[in-house]
């Protein structure tokens, strides 16, 4: 068997001169999914349509899509092809799920109090962010400005920022929406959600720092997010669900901790050709159920497209730190050659791997970006 079949991530691409479809990619070719199935609504610039469909068409598709593959049927050289934004982005949510880097960003900011605050471990803490920025991997990234007061100065000023971030994180993507006023239940992860990206929070922390109180981020993060091209289908991941580290206190019944369960997805952090990073997924206190289900509780909707992310994923070493405010310990502790945040210049490119279901591991979807000059 092909090492590819057990994976079949989905995109969306256009040959030379023709109109965006959707496809999946088997190795280094992509596979015309409307070709191969006769599905109209593979026959879009977006996996929208099929999404919202639900999990028994994805099984289909996913069954009609490995038989194609098996065969080769109407499939291009990765080089011939464009590739765009996978899906139309409704909502997007950001968590704050990693207990380490949740610890870390607490003993930064408040050496002499609690790294936690109290409702941490009860609840996942989130916020809602700008699906508008949400970009393919490969998109530029211009340096935001906005306003920026380090802690001596007496007032801010206006200007690019000075401590520009990444976040390593892993994104989920909701494909059957549900009703205003219906909460999701912990037990329907799988009915509602229909893969996972890879994506990068790009955060300003300057810009953050002096904005975030006390509604939390605005446009220190709003400005970009980059996810992966491809969009790695749940049925891919069967082998990789693992316990979770623990969860103590014990949360409350809606976010049934006694079937939560996290992904052994491990994540690779490079900066300019250099791995400085190597977090992984499985460390997460937060299971994605349990984000999905506190994300709904108060009966917020959902629709095919919206995309909630882990947060930053950190684990307990050092050289498992998802972001450069950890790695650099808040800009005092240099990595690298002298270095604290990003620089114009820089690329950055997150990786990531799982456990396949036939042995060995799949290769997911990964995310660059470079960055750009703020605009003057």
């Amino acid at each position: 068997m092909s090492p590819e079949l057990p994976h079949l991530p989905y995109g969306v691409f256009s040959p030379a001169g023709q109109a965006p479809r959707v496809g999946v990619r088997v190795g280094s070719r992509v596979l015309d999914l409307h070709v191969a199935t006769g599905r109209s609504v593979l026959a879009t610039g977006s996996l929208n349509a099929l999404m919202a469909l639900g999990p028994d068409v994805w099984a289909e598709v996913r069954e009609q899509a490995r038989a194609a593959a098996e065969a080769d049927t109407m499939s291009y050289a990765l080089e011939d092809v464009t590739l765009h934004l996978p899906f139309e982005v409704a909502d997007y949510v950001d968590f704050y799920a990693s207990l380490h880097h949740a610890s870390n960003v607490g003993r930064i900011f408040r050496p002499d109090q609690e790294p936690l605050l109290p409702n941490w471990r009860h609840l996942p803490v989130g916020y809602h962010g700008r699906a508008g920025t949400v970009v393919p991997s490969g998109t530029p990234i211009v340096r935001p400005s906005g306003q920026r007061k380090p802690p001596d100065a007496d007032a801010p000023d206006f200007g690019p920022s000075r401590r520009l971030d990444i976040e390593a994180e892993l994104g989920f993507v909701v494909g059957a929406g549900s009703p205003l006023g219906q909460p999701v239940a912990h037990d329907d992860f799988a009915r509602h959600v229909f893969g996972v990206v890879g994506l990068n929070d790009w955060s300003a922390r300057d810009i953050q720092a002096w904005e975030y109180v006390p509604l939390g981020p605005f446009l220190g993060k709003s400005f970009a997010t980059s996810i992966s091209h491809w969009v790695t289908p749940l049925a891919a991941l069967d082998a990789a669900w693992v316990d979770l580290p623990g969860q103590e206190p014990r949360p409350l019944d809606y976010l049934a901790p006694d079937r939560a369960r996290g992904l052994d997805i491990d994540v690779e952090v490079e900066i300019d050709g250099e791995v400085v990073s190597r977090p992984p997924y499985s460390s997460m206190y937060w299971s994605p159920a349990q984000m999905l289900a506190h994300l709904t509780a108060n009966g917020a909707s959902l629709r095919p497209g919206d995309l909630f992310a882990s947060g930053t994923i950190s684990g307990p070493e050092t050289d498992q730190r998802g972001s450069l405010l950890e790695l650099s310990w808040g800009g005092k502790e240099p990595w690298g050659e002298g270095r604290t945040f990003l620089e114009d210049g820089d690329e950055v490119v997150l990786r990531y791997s799982a456990p396949s279901t036939e042995g060995g591991r799949l290769t997911l979807g990964e995310v660059r970006g470079r960055i750009g000059p703020a605009v003057r």
